[in-house]
């Protein structure tokens, strides 16, 4: 959600400040700002929409005296989609961007007003500028702990005090932010992703703490005391902010999936023992949101089937809330692919609170998840950059389904680890394939794309992959689509179906085909379109069947995920969807 940027330096402002909100863009937004400065004047230029259209204003203006800025995209929840609640946001000599949302702005407002002080957005952030602005003195550092002290919520700042107009100030809290370090500039941004073209080294804020940046040198306070803080050396691949040629993002991401897993498994392929050891645990609870929950769905059959552990999976926003009675062997295994989900990092942070150790699986290094958790293992999918998720998903089950492989091996559950492992080596190969028959995928979109409603069904693991499924085609797409146990059909679910209704059946365990395919049966006979996704030995010659290769149980459910993206990506282009940027949603949530 919204995006965060700022630069102070020899350049001109705006030629680093725009390059890097358009890398923050994948995030989602509805309206962007900037606001530039000097020793006389602070300009700020917003607008409604995309950056563009930002750039159009900034083009009729004379920018080369502001070499200090701050930029912001803006994903409304106080106030709608308007240039007067676009950020930044300016009260006296105060201008501020903030990512996040203050709980207790309304009271604060309240007070506020009964002072005559007139506010001219709806926004909480403005309520911040105008607090700094009334406590303002000349020990800055003392003003922004103060008000601090009087926000709940999280927010992560970037300010402009106008009385120190070679300053940038930086404040942390539950909102992510990062500072880049460069030779005579600096420059801090929501992520890494925004400003890994101007430099390789930054500094990760923990929450609390304030930066003060100048051209030349950062200072970081935690309260009023000045703390020493590492500079990382992180070196990225800006060739992923490149379509390579395809469309879109979300297809070159789909096909870069073959390579990734490769990259990112061979290592534990050639020594599993790299993989944590998880025999002395009971219980695993596996915490996410979205896709990342789905993919700790196919986890928790893979773990309870094959590893015979008793395995919760939980959506995080209700995880923090609820009470938990933790067995005191119990693992809690957190799921993000940004590493900056605000729900996961509170359920990760109220798991160690209650000392229960912790496992994250993430793909962004030095992430708030990836520096908190006890241990971690890394996706390693590069940067995704459209915002519906395919390679980090993917990569989140393979790693799931090897930590299940290597539980049951080292609980004498399997015997033949070779065959297994095998079968992971091939998988790139197997994936490739999949991919490859993509004509079919598109002939099954020309089909479906005008279609209301489209369902999916199966059961145990197939299930856990339906709810992937279904959540792609609805996120990119704007279809309603819904997955549901297959067994559930009877119990109220087929009086959805019409004539012409889309039906996905999923069948790759052995153990339940033959259910499955009765209850696909069972839509079709009412006039569903039926379509049955399955393995080579399970097929049955069923009209519309699309048929993957046998593989073993760890392997098998990474064959189908694939088909399932292409599906949604093809149906999206067919509709004139946003595919990269859907309506509405963010890439990484870091607010409730």
């Amino acid at each position: 959600m919204c995006g965060i940027v700022g630069y102070i330096g020899n350049r001109k402002a705006n030629e680093v400040l725009i390059p890097s909100l358009k890398r923050l863009e994948y995030r989602g937004y509805d309206s962007a700002g900037i606001a530039l400065a000097n020793n006389t004047t602070c300009q700020i230029i917003k607008s409604v929409g995309k950056i563009i259209n930002l750039e159009k204003k900034l083009n009729k203006k004379d920018l080369d005296s502001y070499h200090l800025g701050i930029a912001h995209t803006r994903w409304a929840t106080h106030g709608a989609v308007t240039e007067v609640n676009a950020h930044p946001q300016q009260y006296g000599k105060i201008t501020i961007v903030h990512n996040g949302i203050i709980e207790n702005v309304d009271n604060i407002k309240e007070k506020l007003q009964r002072e005559n002080i007139k506010f001219k957005s709806e926004t909480d952030t403005e309520v911040i500028a105008v607090l700094l602005n009334k406590y303002l003195e000349s020990n800055f550092i003392k003003t922004i702990n103060k008000v601090m002290n009087l926000l709940k919520g999280s927010f992560a700042l970037g300010i402009i005090n106008q009385d120190e107009a070679n300053k940038l100030y930086i404040v942390k809290k539950s909102s992510p932010v990062v500072i880049g370090v460069g030779d005579n500039e600096n420059f801090f941004a929501s992520d890494i992703s925004a400003i890994n073209y101007f430099t390789n080294k930054f500094i990760f804020l923990d929450d609390n703490e304030i930066a003060e940046i100048t051209q030349e040198k950062i200072v970081v306070y935690n309260g009023c005391n000045i703390i020493s803080k590492n500079v990382n050396t992180i070196n990225t691949d800006i060739n992923d902010y490149d379509k390579k040629g395809y469309p879109h993002f979300m297809l070159k991401e789909i096909n870069e999936q073959p390579q990734i897993l490769k990259n990112t498994l061979t290592k534990y392929l050639n020594d599993i023992k790299l993989l944590p050891d998880l025999t002395s645990y009971q219980e695993l609870h596996i915490v996410a949101c979205g896709s990342a929950m789905y993919a700790g769905m196919i986890g928790k059959q893979l773990f309870e089937q094959q590893a015979h552990i008793k395995t919760y999976v939980e959506v995080a926003s209700e995880y923090r809330y609820q009470e938990q009675l933790y067995n005191e062997k119990t693992l809690v295994i957190v799921i993000s692919q940004s590493g900056e989900t605000a729900d996961t990092i509170a359920a990760l942070r109220k798991a160690k609170k209650q000392k229960q150790d912790t496992l994250a699986i993430v793909n962004v290094k030095n992430s708030t998840i990836a520096r908190d958790a006890d241990n971690c293992l890394y996706t390693e999918a590069f940067e995704e950059i459209a915002v519906a998720t395919t390679k980090a998903y993917t990569l989140q089950v393979a790693l799931l389904s090897l930590l299940s492989l290597k539980l049951a091996y080292d609980k004498g559950y399997i015997t033949d680890l070779d065959k297994y492992l095998k079968d992971f080596r091939q998988l790139p190969n197997y994936l490739k394939k999949v991919i490859a028959q993509d004509q079919k995928y598109q002939e099954i979109a020309k089909v479906i794309y005008k279609s209301k409603d489209v369902f999916f069904i199966g059961r145990k693991i197939d299930y856990a992959i339906c709810l992937e499924g279904s959540l792609k085609l609805k996120e990119i797409s704007y279809i309603h689509s819904e997955a549901y146990q297959a067994g559930e059909l009877k119990h109220g679910t087929i009086s959805l179906i019409d004539k012409g209704t889309p039906v996905f059946a999923i069948i790759t365990d052995q153990s339940i085909a033959d259910k499955t395919m009765s209850n696909l049966i069972e839509t079709t006979s009412r006039g569903a379109n039926g379509y049955l996704i399955t393995t080579e030995s399970l097929k049955t010659g069923f009209a519309q069947e699309i048929i993957v290769k046998d593989a073993t149980n760890f392997v098998q459910p990474l064959l189908v995920i694939p088909i399932l993206q292409l599906i949604a990506y093809y149906t999206a282009c067919l509709k004139k969807c946003d595919v990269d940027k859907p309506k509405n949603l963010a890439k990484s949530v870091t607010v409730e």
